[in-house]
């Protein structure tokens, strides 16, 4: 693919993600991108065929592009364990409290409209990334002996079940930065010996 293909292509996906965070996925058309990006209808054909094809793209570069480059430099520096798990906590509780631009409604209307093999599931991808990012940080914490822990792996998948959790239940039921800064703290008070 051409360099001005790719600009093209990324485009397209850019302007389809504010579509899909807006209208969600099942209300979304080839019209919708077509409009969004100011476009003809072969022109979007040339990238892509469906909108679940866009969808699906749209999500694996959120999953590349996932790799916070702030966490990435912490890992490669002196800060502890306990603050570089801070840190990803924060960024997590800015995508909890996302009132725009979020995926999480058309994520879920997707995902409970079609079966995706777990090995090509973009969320999957996502949740498994967090999931190593933190059970790393958590052995680096207790080896530092900031963290108490016996099952470093187990402590991760919990925290990010919660965290999707939380995505999902700040746009379905309302939660607040109150509520998210509760359940996160719940998490942290059973790692960190005498944390209050």
């Amino acid at each position: 693919m051409s360099e001005k293909s790719a600009q093209k292509r990324k485009y397209i996906l850019e302007k389809a993600r504010e579509v899909f965070a807006e209208k969600g996925f099942k209300d979304v058309t080839m019209k919708d991108v077509v409009e969004a990006c100011d476009i003809s209808r072969g022109g979007l054909y040339l990238y892509f065929s469906s909108t679940e094809e866009i969808f699906l793209a749209v999500l694996s570069d959120e999953v590349e592009g996932d790799d916070d480059e702030s966490i990435t430099n912490a890992f490669n520096s002196d800060t502890t364990a306990g603050d570089m798990l801070a840190l990803f906590l924060k960024e997590q509780k800015k995508e909890i409290l996302r009132r725009k631009n979020s995926l999480v409604v058309a994520s879920y209307e997707y995902f409970s409209m079609n079966a995706i093999p777990a090995s090509e599931n973009p969320l999957k991808k996502q949740f498994d990334i967090g999931v190593q990012i933190v059970t790393a940080l958590i052995e680096e914490g207790v080896k530092s002996g900031e963290f108490n822990c016996d099952n470093p792996g187990g402590c991760a998948r919990n925290l990010m079940y919660v965290i999707e959790g939380l995505k999902v239940s700040a746009k379905t039921i309302g939660i607040n930065e109150e509520v998210v800064d509760r359940e996160l703290l719940y998490i942290l008070e059973g790692l960190v010996p005498n944390y209050n």
